[in-house]
């Protein structure tokens, strides 16, 4: 995979999906999305989940799992991830026992590298998903860069979150190149001039510094989201599929 690729995160259509989950796999499929990051499976196993990506044409780009999943269980994450052949799994977001301080983003830093390197033991890589949070500031740094000073860049990549990033008071692209090498994935959503969520390109936010900044430092993925929709969220991934298209990026 030369180029970096675009994908949906399913998180955007968990309400369909709650209902049918194969049926609005197919619908991403056939709105033109060539990948899927997981968040969660419908209550499929694994196996069927994998048929059903080969029979749909779809790429599995990456899952959210929880570090205490990931904790509990890692060797039934990890067959997962080998059965649907996905190479990335991304921590969305911290439980509450991490305090949001220098020492609960170094901890966090810490347990996620110590779960990365058991997972690169078996060729998948560990990624971690900002909020808006994480931006705190702890002395001189952010929360996450502490998060990512006491985790090493070989076993714990960033899924840096676009909105959310904007929304913490931080650009984006900017942030994208301090993190060089080790933003392996973005998620890409846009916003209003509100503040709330929009479809990529019918927001406020300037996607091509962005896209300029992954692509020189090798970001892997685009991967779009909508955290929240205000019409069908079918439709809006199909809006942001197409203004995707219109730049180029499809």
């Amino acid at each position: 995979m030369a180029d970096p690729r675009v994908a949906l995160q399913l998180y955007t259509v968990r309400e369909p999906a709650g209902k049918d989950f194969a049926g609005t796999l197919r619908q991403v499929a056939e709105a033109g999305y060539p990948a899927v990051e997981f968040a969660g499976y419908g209550g499929l196993s694994p196996e069927r989940v994998r048929d059903l990506l080969g029979e749909l044409g779809l790429v599995a780009a990456g899952t959210h799992t929880g570090i205490d999943e990931l904790q509990r269980d890692l060797a039934g994450i990890v067959r997962l991830h080998h059965t649907v052949g996905c190479a990335f799994c991304t921590v969305p977001s911290l439980p509450g026992r991490y305090s949001r301080d220098e020492a609960g983003f170094a901890q966090a830093g810490r347990d996620l590298e110590a779960v990365g390197r058991s997972l690169a033991g078996e060729g998948i890589t560990l990624g971690y998903h900002n909020h808006a949070h994480e931006f705190v500031r702890c002395g001189e740094r952010y929360g996450l860069d502490v998060l990512y000073a006491h985790s090493d860049p070989a076993y714990v990549k960033a899924e840096l979150d676009a909105f959310w990033a904007k929304r913490g008071g931080v650009d984006p692209a900017a942030y994208v190149r301090q993190l060089g090498a080790r933003c392996a994935l973005i998620h890409i959503k846009d916003m209003t001039a509100a503040g709330d969520f929009a479809e990529i390109g019918a927001g406020v936010l300037d996607f091509q510094p962005l896209f300029a900044a992954g692509d020189a430092v090798g970001t892997r993925w685009y991967i779009v989201e909508q955290d929240s929709c205000q019409r069908p969220p079918l439709e809006s991934v199909q809006i942001s599929l197409d203004n995707l298209r219109k730049w180029g990026r499809v």
